[in-house]
């Protein structure tokens, strides 16, 4: 049986990089869940704009992820990010690519050292897992879309694949918004629904009239646990609501901003 997400559940390595209590147990695998501390871009990417295919300047990108790679003892060059679609898709990794080139999917696994898997995100869920006896890792990009459409399925499909075991699995929740920030419509709520007639518990009327306020955490987590993933955590952390620490898409939009910045979570089977 999974265990109850607990609240809060971020262990400050640094004021650049937080860990999920859970997976901060293992030996085997390091991670990191990356605020925006310590990073050399500016303006609206203040801080440790990790992503690519942001307007921000290539070498604040490249820096950032360069100081990411040192923080948990990588080469930048193995520091790999995939080009992320909202899709149930999950590549096995077992080499680096270059920066920009990487395959279109939402989830990475790999049971291979020295390669870390990061996952990019303004408001969408990042998700780290880690068979908790086993050398084999994964992480994965569970936006809504990706979320309803199977990416966690997918992810923990290809780690079992690999030799990991349902029961054994640690998957942290990392930054993400959460329900009292994140107002979505009618047509969305009935999208949603129309995917998955079980999640309606995650949709709470909102203030407007038609308007709703969706649990996306809640639904992640609980997908995992129906999964058969041991151990389910949610660090509880609000990407819209502490904007000194986390990039937010949704904060962007409500401020007509041009262009937004990407925290990265990664992990990885250290060598």
């Amino acid at each position: 049986m999974s265990d109850s997400p607990p609240k809060n559940a971020a262990t400050p390595q640094d004021d650049m990089r937080l860990e999920g209590s859970a997976l901060g147990k293992l030996e085997h695998a390091v991670h990191g869940f990356f605020t925006r501390a310590q990073g050399t871009s500016e303006g609206i990417y203040r801080g440790l704009n990790c992503g690519a295919g942001s307007n921000d300047k290539p070498e604040h990108v490249r820096e950032n992820r360069k100081r990411v790679a040192q923080n948990l003892g990588l080469g930048a060059d193995k520091l790999l990010s995939v080009h992320q679609i909202h899709s149930p898709n999950t590549v096995y990794v077992d080499q680096p690519w270059a920066l920009g080139k990487g395959p279109q999917a939402d989830a990475m696994v790999t049971d291979q050292p020295g390669i870390g898997l990061g996952i990019l995100t303004a408001d969408c869920t990042p998700v780290l897992l880690a068979d908790g006896e086993r050398a084999i890792i994964g992480a994965a990009h569970a936006g809504w879309k990706g979320a309803v459409g199977g990416v966690l399925e997918s992810v923990v499909a290809q780690m079992v694949s690999r030799g990991a075991k349902r029961a054994s699995i640690v998957a942290t929740i990392g930054p993400t918004i959460s329900q009292s920030n994140y107002e979505v419509g009618q047509d969305f709520r009935e999208q949603f629904l129309a995917k998955d007639p079980t999640s309606q518990k995650w949709f709470e009327p909102g203030e407007k009239e038609a308007h709703f306020q969706f649990n996306l955490p809640g639904f992640v987590a609980e997908r995992l646990e129906q999964l058969g993933v041991g151990t389910v955590e949610n660090m509880d952390l609000c990407t819209y609501a502490d904007e000194n620490r986390f990039f937010s898409y949704r904060r962007t939009t409500h401020r007509a901003q041009s262009d937004y910045g990407r925290g990265i979570s990664v992990i990885t089977l250290p060598k």
